[in-house]
C-alpha cells in the first residue's frame, strides 16, 4: 500500500488475556501477564528475524480496558446487547444483517448446528461481551461487576481507539470469519452506526506434505524453527509465491523449488553488484530495451498489487527482469560502458520491491554461503570431503593429468556439487534443479 503512494497506519494488537494464557498461568505458578509478555517477546523476536515492517501500533487487551468497558456500555445504551447475572451478551437479532460476512443463516446455524444453550440467553447464539471472572483469573471492575472482557469485543474497541468507528482493511485467517469476524462487525456497526470494515483479508491454511497444519497431527512447525532449518527469506518467499487466499502446500519439493528461485535472484545481484564497478561515463545509459522492459513491468505489478495482492504474480514479474538481465550476459562486457548503468538500473529496480516484500535484502555473497551451508546440511554432504577432492583435481590439472581431473570431476558431479574455476580459485555450491 505505502508503495503505492498511501499514509498506512498498522496496527497489531496482542491479545494478552484469554482462558489458554489463564490456563497455562494457572499450571506454572504465575500471573498470566508472566506468560502473555514471553510470547509476546517470542513473537517480537521472530518478526525482527524476518525483517518485517514495524507495524505502527501494538495495542494490548489489558491496556484498553476502560475502551471495552465503555464500549459495551454503548451498546447496552444502543439496545444490541443485554445484562445478565453479571454477564453481558450482544443480542444478534438485534443487528439485522449478522451472518452477512460469513454467508450464515442463523436458522440453518439453528437447525444444522449443536449449540450449548444458555437458557439465560434471548437467542442461543447471542455472544459474551463481558463475563465474570473465576477464582485465580486476572479481572477489572466494571458496572456489572468484576470481570474480564470476551473474546470477541476486544479487537473492535482497541480499533475504534486507535483507527476510529472505521477501517479500511482488517486481516486474518478464514478460520476467524465465524464467528469472530461476523462478530466484530455486529459489534462495530452496533455501537457506532458505521460501516465497520471497507475490505477482508482472509488468509489461507498451510498444508504440510499434503495434509493441513494442526496441532491434533502434530505437524506443526513454529517459525523459529522454520528459519533456523531453512532461513527466513526462505519463508518468505514460500508465503509470497502463493496468494493468500489459496491454501499454501508445502513439501520438501516446494522448499527446493524456493531453493532454487532465490538462488537464481541473488546470484543475478551478485553479478549485478560487480558488474555495477566496472568503468564508465557521465554519458554511458543503461540498455535501452531492458530499461522499457522495467517499465512495463513496473506496469504489469502495479497491476497485480491492486489485485486483491497478487504477490505471486509479483513475483513472476521479477524472475521476467532476472532472466532479461542475465541474458545480457554484463559480467563478460567490461569494457562496455553502458554494462553498470544497466546493472545498477537493476539493482535499484530489485531493490524497490524487495523494499516492498522484505525480500532480496541480504547481502548476496552472504546469502548464497548462508543456502550452501544449509543445503550440505540438509543433503548431509561432507564438505570437508568436496574440498579434498577439488584441491585434487587442481593437482591434476596442474600436473596436466586430465583424466584424473576429469575422475574428479566427475566425483563431484555424482554428489551432487557444481563448481566453476575463477581467477580467486574454485567455487562450489550443492547443485539445486532450476536454479
Amino acid at each position: 500500500m505505502e508503495h503505492l503512494g498511501y499514509k498506512v497506519n498498522f496496527v497489531y494488537n496482542y491479545t494478552d488475556v484469554d482462558d489458554k494464557i489463564i490456563n497455562l498461568a494457572n499450571q506454572e505458578g504465575v500471573e498470566s501477564t508472566v506468560i502473555s509478555e514471553r510470547f509476546i517477546e517470542k513473537f517480537k523476536e521472530d518478526f525482527k528475524r524476518l525483517g518485517l515492517r514495524p507495524h505502527d501500533h501494538n495495542p494490548k487487551v489489558t491496556e484498553y480496558i476502560p475502551q471495552i468497558i465503555s464500549y459495551v456500555e454503548t451498546l447496552i445504551k444502543n439496545n444490541k446487547a443485554y445484562e445478565i447475572d453479571g454477564e453481558v451478551f450482544y443480542s444478534i437479532d438485534s443487528f439485522s444483517t449478522y451472518g452477512e460476512l460469513s454467508g450464515k443463516v442463523l436458522e440453518d446455524l439453528n437447525a444444522g448446528q449443536r449449540v450449548e444453550v444458555d437458557q439465560r440467553k434471548k437467542n442461543p447464539h447471542d455472544f459474551v461481551l463481558w463475563k465474570p471472572s473465576k477464582e485465580g483469573e486476572p479481572s477489572w471492575d466494571s458496572p456489572w461487576g468484576a470481570g474480564r472482557p470476551g473474546w470477541h469485543i476486544e479487537c473492535s474497541a482497541m480499533i475504534r481507539a486507535i483507527l476510529g468507528d472505521s477501517i479500511d482493511i482488517h486481516g486474518g485467517g478464514i478460520d476467524l470469519i465465524f464467528p469472530h469476524h461476523e462478530n466484530e462487525i455486529a459489534q462495530g456497526e452496533g455501537c457506532t452506526g458505521c460501516k465497520y470494515c471497507n475490505y477482508w483479508m482472509h488468509n489461507n491454511f498451510i498444508n504440510m506434505q499434503g495434509e493441513k497444519m494442526s496441532k491434533s497431527l502434530g505437524n506443526i512447525i513454529p517459525a523459529r524453527v522454520f528459519m533456523d532449518e531453512y532461513h527466513p527469506e526462505v519463508l518468505k518467499f514460500l508465503i509470497l509465491s502463493t496468494h493468500y487466499r489459496s491454501i499454501l502446500n508445502v513439501s520438501d519439493e516446494k522448499i527446493d523449488q524456493t531453493f532454487a528461485s532465490l538462488l537464481r535472484v541473488y546470484r543475478a545481484l551478485k553479478v549485478a553488484n560487480e558488474v555495477s564497478s566496472f568503468e564508465t561515463t557521465d554519458a554511458a545509459i543503461a540498455n535501452k530495451k531492458f530499461a522499457e522492459l522495467l517499465n512495463t513491468l513496473d506496469k504489469n505489478i502495479k497491476k497485480s498489487v491492486c489485485d486483491d495482492f497478487a504477490t505471486g504474480e509479483l513475483i513472476a514479474s521479477i524472475y521476467e527482469a532476472v532472466r532479461a538481465f542475465n541474458g545480457l550476459n554484463l559480467e563478460k562486457k567490461a569494457k562496455d560502458i553502458n554494462s553498470a548503468p544497466t546493472a545498477k538500473l537493476f539493482t535499484s529496480w530489485l531493490s524497490k520491491y524487495g523494499q516492498m516484500m522484505a525480500l532480496f535484502n541480504e547481502e548476496p555473497t552472504v546469502f548464497l554461503k548462508a543456502i550452501n551451508d544449509l543445503m550440505i546440511k540438509r543433503r548431509n554432504i561432507d564438505a570437508k570431503l568436496v574440498e579434498e577432492i577439488i584441491a585434487k583435481r587442481a593437482k591434476a590439472r596442474e600436473d596436466k593429468d586430465w583424466a584424473a581431473a576429469d575422475k574428479y570431476r566427475d566425483e563431484l558431479s555424482a554428489m551432487g556439487i557444481d563448481f566453476s574455476d575463477t581467477a580467486s580459485g574454485v567455487e562450489w555450491s550443492v547443485k539445486i534443479d532450476n536454479a
